[in-house]
């Protein structure tokens, strides 16, 4: 399937663009059970071949110009990067944590805390370490991808940008998303072909998220009496005559199910923002003339969303690869271009990293 730009010349002024897919996730079914039963028997030690060949069937199937994408990392390097990551930042942060806790309480307040407030800066630095790698790895027409910019730079943004989101209740999370998202993309190239970013601001993404903020806040009061209501109903609370017996099984389900309740109606008030979010950071790129469009609506969003989840809880995280080939497949039809692009200036970067994103796995996330 092909989805064509509004311009469809070309000249010495670039070229038009065209993203197309040929994505089958039926296939992605049996890579599925591959991958999970490997990863059983390796203790999974097999996730980083698995991912990577993930990603070479995703890569492939997807085409701009009528030329598909190539993904030429390696298990090898995930793992290396994984072991690197490990060694030099997981054990030495749990080493430092552990031995914390058996100084006093105030010896152990003034270790730990400058290490929970490192934690940000670390994560913000694994998704960019991540997303470079991944960058690097991705070629088109011969010619691959190239992040520059300081992954402690990002992270240092991270925890700035969350700090500010706590302090003000969660109204600088537009303006964190939007400042982090410019980070990323603003410092992608395509060989040495920069994109830009040139922000859109017609998204209304401030009026979509005052309406997912009130929404929670109100919800979540609703849901609470629910809650409590539906204990009382059924007698579920615990045995006041013997509290040591700790809460009933009824409990348990009644909460647990109240709570993916709950989170299937913050998913649906935060759709609009979201979708908004994903729009606005998308019509920010330009590469040449040539500007991106991502036609995405809020409910089809949350549908993806929704099942997504679903399928990953049911299925103990098995249909992962499928999930990812449905969730690739579904963003490339919803993108479109108009203007036309330089691609045929661009010269060769250089290879990136020699290592895997270790420390997002570290971590234990990856961005697909």
């Amino acid at each position: 399937m092909q989805f064509q730009s509004s311009e469809s010349t070309s000249g010495s002024a670039g070229e038009s663009l065209a993203f197309s897919e040929s994505i089958d996730t039926q296939s992605f079914l049996g890579l599925s059970v591959k991958n999970g039963l490997l990863n059983l028997v390796t203790l999974t030690l097999y996730r980083f071949w698995g991912r990577t060949e993930v990603r070479r069937r995703v890569w492939s199937r997807i085409s701009l110009n009528g030329e598909p994408f190539e993904y030429t990392g390696t298990g090898r390097e995930l793992f290396i990067g994984f072991l690197i990551a490990l060694f030099t930042v997981g054990l030495p942060f749990l080493l430092v944590v552990g031995g914390a806790q058996f100084l006093g309480p105030a010896f152990a307040v003034l270790i730990i805390l400058p290490l929970y407030l490192a934690l940000p800066v670390l994560l913000g630095a694994a998704i960019f370490f991540a997303f470079r790698y991944m960058a690097s790895r991705t070629v088109w027409r011969g010619v691959r991808f190239h992040l520059t910019g300081s992954p402690w730079d990002y992270g240092l943004s991270t925890l700035g940008y969350g700090l500010l989101t706590g302090i003000t209740l969660g109204w600088f999370q537009p303006a964190a998303s939007m400042r982090l998202a410019e980070k990323l993309w603003g410092n992608l190239r395509f060989g040495d072909l920069k994109l830009r970013w040139a922000r859109r601001e017609d998204e209304g993404l401030y009026g979509w998220f005052a309406l997912g903020w009130a929404g929670v806040f109100v919800g979540y009061f609703l849901f609470a009496f629910v809650l409590v209501g539906s204990m009382l109903a059924t007698g579920a609370m615990a045995d006041p005559e013997n509290p040591s017996a700790g809460p009933s099984a009824m409990f348990m389900v009644i909460t647990y199910a109240w709570a993916l309740v709950f989170a299937v109606y913050v998913m649906l008030i935060f759709a609009p923002y979201n979708a908004a979010l994903l729009r606005a950071i998308i019509g920010s790129l330009k590469i040449g003339d040539a500007r991106f469009t991502l036609n995405l609506k809020a409910l089809d969003l949350l549908g993806l969303s929704v099942t997504n989840v679903l399928m990953l809880i049911f299925s103990l995280g098995l249909l992962s690869p499928f999930i990812q080939a449905r969730t690739a497949r579904f963003m490339v039809r919803c993108l479109t271009a108009s203007g036309l692009a330089p691609l045929a200036d661009a010269n060769q970067a250089e290879r990136g990293p020699g290592s895997g994103e270790g420390m997002a796995d570290a971590f234990g996330f990856s961005p697909i």
